[in-house]
């Protein structure tokens, strides 16, 4: 059967599917330096496993206290090695990316220290953890400070504004490396780099922080290669390479990770103690799957910049510029357009493609908020998934999709959605 013939069964028009597959065919060569990237990462992980002797019996997991549990500790060993840092923490009690972050975070800062941003204003759901906004238990309660000093208009860091913010106070320097609810570049290892020893020159006491959610895998190295004394994430993003049902990990050094250990379970207690409960293959199996994973959310981001320009929508990043993490925002101009947009997503999604996204007020952003999200794992933003706040320009942050064939699908199925809503002109497709 012609492949059209599939995607026409899935609503596809043909003139659609003529737009977007001569799309998709001019970007091989794009494509093929991605999937060199993901090989070169992922014999770094199958080296990382050699390395630390994974076999079976360290798939096995505990139960109860978690003494003893081999599996457990020889994935934060594998973790180490491929995110190049001194020791881990990778367990399913971390529930969140934003979790994660906090734990490194609060268990690296004492009252009376500051929280330096050199990245800007960070994610929505830091805001509470900081005390921007007013919450329970944040820096604010504790009598730690907070002080930030936004990019420059190219992206780059501000070093000049760095310089004057750090104090005696100053104990961690943190770093968002995607964009969140902004548009603005996301950043290479070797932009953070920079950073690191810039700061270092200053004060070699202050710790830098690296928020390295939707970056993993993206490029050959990662913040710790380049001297980070931490980078944290979600497993239900890119390392959990679909697998992971839960989790999160923290990566640095053995001071820093040590101190978040003790802080995510107790004092005395640390690292020797939380059960894997079953968890360990997907933990292992997902990892080992994640640059290619990666790649294929790239992928997708790619063909969705390269789509929407010629549709004569704005993008962030554009579909030339080189990459750094797996999210692709596109200015909708409308509420109407970003509802579309995501019920496009919806509709391809392969778990609950017949329900509606809505929008709606989320624990922890400011504004409503919509999600497309139709995944096999809750909230996995490495499956195909779209979100965005309802506030202008409306603008839509799309990425994931854990094989290049589904995200092609879903970025095709969210253009004719726009033409059946009558929002994007068919003459555009001509």
């Amino acid at each position: 059967m012609d492949i059209f013939k599939m995607y026409e069964k899935l609503g596809i028009e043909e003139d659609v599917y003529a737009f977007c597959e001569d799309i998709w065919q001019g970007l091989a060569q794009r494509f093929k330096k991605i999937d060199e990237t993901a090989e070169y990462n992922q014999l770094k992980v199958i080296e990382a496993m050699h390395k630390s002797h994974i076999g079976e019996a360290n798939l096995i997991g505990t139960t109860g206290y978690g003494y003893d549990d081999i599996g457990r500790d020889s994935l934060e060993e594998v973790y180490a090695r491929v995110f190049d840092t001194e020791d881990a923490l990778v367990r399913p009690q971390i529930t969140c990316g934003t979790h994660a972050i906090s734990l490194a975070l609060f268990s690296n800062l004492r009252p009376g220290d500051e929280l330096l941003s050199i990245s800007g204003k960070p994610y929505d759901t830091l805001e509470s953890v900081i005390g921007i906004r007013d919450a329970k238990g944040s820096f604010k309660e504790y009598g730690i400070s907070y002080a930030e000093v936004d990019l420059k208009d190219d992206g780059g860091f501000d070093f000049e504004g760095i310089k004057k913010a750090i104090n005696k106070k100053t104990r961690v320097a943190a770093i968002q490396r995607s964009k969140g609810y902004a548009v603005r570049p996301t950043l290479s290892a070797e932009q953070i780099g920079e950073a690191v020893d810039f700061i270092k020159e200053i004060n070699p006491g202050i710790k830098i922080f690296v928020d390295n959610c939707y970056g993993e895998f993206t490029e050959r190295i990662e913040p710790g290669s380049v001297g980070a004394d931490m980078t944290a994430g979600s497993l239900i993003k890119n390392p959990g390479g679909g697998l992971a049902a839960v989790g999160g990990y923290i990566a640095g050094t053995k001071e820093c990770v040590e101190n978040a250990a003790y802080r995510l379970t107790s004092p005395g207690l640390g690292k020797e103690v939380g059960a894997s409960l079953g968890i360990l293959p997907s933990f292992y199996q997902g990892l080992f799957l994640s640059p290619f994973v990666t790649a294929s959310a790239m992928k997708g981001a790619i063909f969705a910049a390269k789509l929407y320009e010629r549709l004569g929508f704005e993008v962030y990043p554009s579909a030339d510029s080189t990459r750094y993490d797996i999210i692709q925002a596109v200015t909708m101009g409308s509420k109407e357009a970003l509802i579309s947009f995501c019920a496009g997503i919806q509709s391809a999604s392969p778990v609950d493609s017949f329900v509606s996204p809505e929008p709606s007020y989320m624990p922890g952003y400011e504004h409503e908020v919509i999600m497309a999200a139709g995944n096999f794992v809750s909230g996995s933003s490495i499956e195909l998934s779209a979100d965005g706040p309802l506030k202008a320009p409306f603008t839509v942050y799309f990425q994931g999709g854990l094989t290049p064939a589904h995200a092609k699908y879903g970025i095709m199925n969210t253009v004719q959605k726009l033409v059946s809503d009558k929002i994007i002109d068919r003459k555009l497709l001509k």
